[in-house]
This record gives structure tokens, sequence and C-alpha cells, in this order.
């Protein structure tokens, strides 16, 4: 086991405020889709990240570890909770601009972009520890692989509301 630090310092601050900056922006954003594909939207955030981390994160070969430990504490629960908003907010956002799908390539990277950037920031607070060679660069492809598919996601959804289904 690998600790980092025994402080409660600016990874487990930036957890706490991303979550509460994040659900208070979902309570106050106008609802644009039913309740049932609102936690679906947000669930893909979450489950994503649990995905990524128990995948990439975990031995045999641990590419990075979150928060202070190389081992599971509460953060890393709580951690979780912070990517639900962020792909709310992914889909929420392509919704209301309401762009040609031929934009969506260009929406894609530009949200692969800021999801880059927000890992940035999580590895500066010492929310990520980057090892074993792993560096930024490759966390880009699946960025960019991920929200082509949660595009794909919104796509059905939409179909289903537009034939009037009860989702």
């Amino acid at each position: 086991m690998i600790v980092y630090d025994h402080q409660f310092n600016a990874n487990e601050w930036s957890i706490t405020a991303g979550l509460a900056v994040g659900f208070v922006i979902i309570f106050l954003l106008p609802k644009r889709f039913p309740r049932k594909v609102s936690w679906t939207f947000f669930m893909c955030g979450v489950y994503s990240g649990f995905f990524f981390d128990h995948s990439v994160g975990i031995e045999p070969i641990s590419f990075y570890d979150v928060n202070d430990r190389s081992t599971f504490e509460v953060f890393d629960f709580l951690s979780f909770g912070t990517y639900g908003p962020i792909a709310y907010l992914f889909f929420y956002i392509w919704d209301f601009l309401k762009w040609q799908f031929r934009m969506l390539p260009i929406y894609v990277f530009s949200w692969t972009c800021i999801y880059l950037g927000l890992e940035w920031l999580g590895w500066s607070l010492g929310v990520f520890h980057y090892q074993h060679g792993y560096t930024l660069a490759y966390s880009f492809p699946i960025y960019l692989i991920t929200l082509s598919l949660w595009s794909v996601l919104y796509y059905y959804f939409r179909s289903l509301m537009a034939r009037g289904q009860r989702i």
C-alpha cells in the first residue's frame, strides 16, 4: 500500500466542492429530460468513472491511484459522484444547443478537452497519482471513445422521445 498523505487537504476539498457545485448546478437547471433519462445521463458519468478507475487503476498493473492511498477509501467512492453532474452537463448542453449532427465531432472533441482539463486539475490537486508511465495523454482516447458512445445513447433516447414512447 502506498500512502500519499494523511491530511484532509486539496484532494478531499476538491471532491467535496465538485459534488456541491455539480449538484447545485443540476438542481438549478431547468428540466430538459424525463427523470429516468436524466438519471441515466447522470449515471453514465458515475459508471464510466467507476469502470475506468477500476480497470486502469487496479492491480496487477495500476496505472494510477486515487486520493491519499493506493487502497480504496471513502473519498474514492465520493469521487465517483463528481463524474455524474459533468456527464449530465454534456448531454444537457448538447440538447440545449440543438446543433446539427455534423457538429457532434467538434462537440465531443471539445468535451474531451474539458475532461482532460478536469483530470489535470485533479492530478495537480492530488486526486490522481499516475504511475508506471501513465500520462494524461493516455486518457485522451478513453474520453473520446466514451463521449462518442454517450452521443449514441443520447440519440437513442432522443429518437424514443420523438416517437412519443414512454421512457
